[in-house]
Formats: C-alpha cells, sequence, structure tokens
C-alpha cells in the first residue's frame, strides 16, 4: 500500500469516527431492528413488548421483563432464588468455570439460567419458570434442573399447572455428565405432574436448542412457541456438515417445526397472554 493511500484510508476512518460520534445519541433513545434494520424509538419497542412494529422481530427478552408481561401486576413470588451453580470438575477453559459463574452473576443480576416462582395469569394460579439467555446463554445445569424440579414438586403441593418459558442454547459443558443428568430429573419430575393431571405448559423462545429441546422443553401437554425461534437439538450448521446437504429454507424455525407437528401453537408475543389464559381456563374446567 502505498503512503498516500494509507494517510486517505486513516482520513476516512477519522471522518467515521466523527460522524459515529455526532450520530450518537444519548440515553439509548433508538434500537436497530436486528432482521429488518428498521430505527424504533425504545419507549415504541418497549409499548409493543419488544416486538418490532415493521416487520415483527421479537426482540430477546430478559426473565423480569417476561414476568411484567405475563403475570397480574405484583402477583409473581419468587422462590429458590440463591441457589448457585457448583464447580464440580474444577473446569477451566480460557477462564475457570467459578469465574464465568460470578461474572454472569454480575451481569445479570441472576444467580443462574431460570427464575422460578409462583404467580397469577388473569386471576388463575400458576407455577412458572422462565430462563434467561443472558446468564451463560441460557444454558442447564444441576441447578435449572434442580429448580425446575423444586418448581414441579411445589406445584403438585399446590395443585397448580406449571409454565416454563424456554431459550437455551443447551446443556452446560462446564458440569460434564452432572448438566445431562438434569434432562432425565426434570423430565421425571414431568412424569410426575402428569400422573397427577397436573397441566404443563412449555412456551420455546428464540432459541430453544440441546439438551433442553430434548427434554422438559418439548413435553408439554401444549407446545407453544414465539414466531420464528430456532427450535432444535444440533443446530442448522452442525446438521449440514455432517449430512453434507442443504437444508429446507426455514428449517428448524417454529413454524417449521409446527408445520412437522412438533409444536402445537406459534404465538405472537402480543396475544400470548391471552392465549395462555385461555389454555389455563380450559384445564381449569376439565
Amino acid at each position: 500500500m502505498s503512503i498516500h493511500n494509507w494517510f486517505k484510508r486513516k482520513k476516512a476512518q477519522q471522518e467515521t469516527a466523527y460522524v459515529r460520534e455526532r450520530l450518537d445519541i444519548p440515553g439509548n433513545l433508538w434500537v436497530k431492528c436486528y432482521k429488518c434494520n428498521q430505527a424504533i424509538f425504545t419507549k415504541d419497542l418497549e409499548d409493543n413488548l419488544k416486538v418490532c412494529p415493521k416487520c415483527s422481530y421479537h426482540f430477546k427478552l430478559t426473565a423480569a421483563e417476561r414476568i411484567i408481561q405475563i403475570t397480574d401486576p405484583n402477583s409473581f413470588k419468587e422462590i429458590n432464588q440463591k441457589i448457585v451453580s457448583k464447580d464440580f470438575l474444577n473446569f477451566t477453559d480460557s477462564k475457570s468455570y467459578a469465574q464465568r459463574i460470578e461474572k454472569s452473576i454480575l451481569k445479570s443480576n441472576l444467580y443462574d439460567a431460570i427464575v422460578t416462582g409462583l404467580a397469577k395469569i388473569s386471576n388463575l394460579p400458576v407455577a412458572l419458570g422462565i430462563m434467561d439467555f443472558s446468564f451463560m446463554g441460557g444454558s442447564m445445569g444441576s441447578v435449572v434442573g434442580e429448580k425446575i424440579a423444586r418448581l414441579i414438586e411445589l406445584a403438585l403441593e399446590k395443585k397448580a399447572p406449571v409454565i416454563i418459558f424456554s431459550s437455551s442454547g443447551g446443556a452446560r459443558m462446564q458440569e460434564g455428565i452432572m448438566s445431562l443428568m438434569q434432562m432425565a430429573k426434570t423430565s421425571a419430575a414431568l412424569g410426575r405432574l402428569r400422573e397427577n393431571s397436573l397441566p404443563y405448559i412449555s412456551v420455546m423462545t428464540d432459541p430453544t436448542t440441546g439438551g433442553t429441546s430434548a427434554s422438559f422443553a418439548m413435553l408439554g401437554d401444549v407446545n407453544m412457541a414465539e414466531p420464528d425461534a430456532l427450535i432444535g437439538f444440533a443446530g442448522p450448521r452442525v446438521i449440514e456438515q455432517t449430512i453434507r446437504q442443504k437444508l429446507p429454507p426455514g428449517f428448524q424455525r417454529s413454524e417449521y417445526v409446527q408445520e412437522h407437528g412438533m409444536i402445537d401453537v406459534v404465538c405472537d408475543r402480543r396475544q400470548l397472554r391471552e392465549n395462555l389464559s385461555k389454555f389455563l381456563r380450559w384445564f381449569d374446567e376439565r
């Protein structure tokens, strides 16, 4: 590269940085949609339940945001809040698992990847679990399995239906076999729920993959999903590399999964609370 071109490139970089600085709006007033690139006023996005008003892209929600959207005001009572994962294997990659847990707690203000508790939806009591992708990608470790099992035990005691919102990249590799055991643990707990004729509604959000989809996420009496959510075990790229074939359009997205009989309902977030209420009333009247 000539010295002239080098100075020209440096000047362009400086100008770009200056323009970005000038266009920077304080207070995060605008958000760009990941799907259609539409600039959305943050307040409008929040009023629309974090669904893009142009293309209906569903932004990820925290557990706290989901609770506010779904449950009756001030009805949610959290249980088993401060259970923290243990570093069974003294696992270390670029940093130790203990450090990763500590960092995730500080970053997300959660103790693990699921929040559980009792709540009411349209004045109907429910045992509610909500996964939060911001905590280590919503990965399922021993704490997630334990909190789901305890939630189901409480539902059996209270004779309440269970609703779990999944958002997960799968089992947590840092816990090895302990994380994989949670698949059997949660499935067995749901088996007890079914034996006692108590309903379980599973709501899958983007993404629901790996050990989560291979266990409790797919075991609902009603399996629901938000639009265009990635739902499956291995990701599409891994499958393509394994079978060396191009996958069909929309493969593993919620609409495709519903079309092939693996979920019952694809529901826009703006109608989700209403539809959950309908299912709960139907089960309550049985």
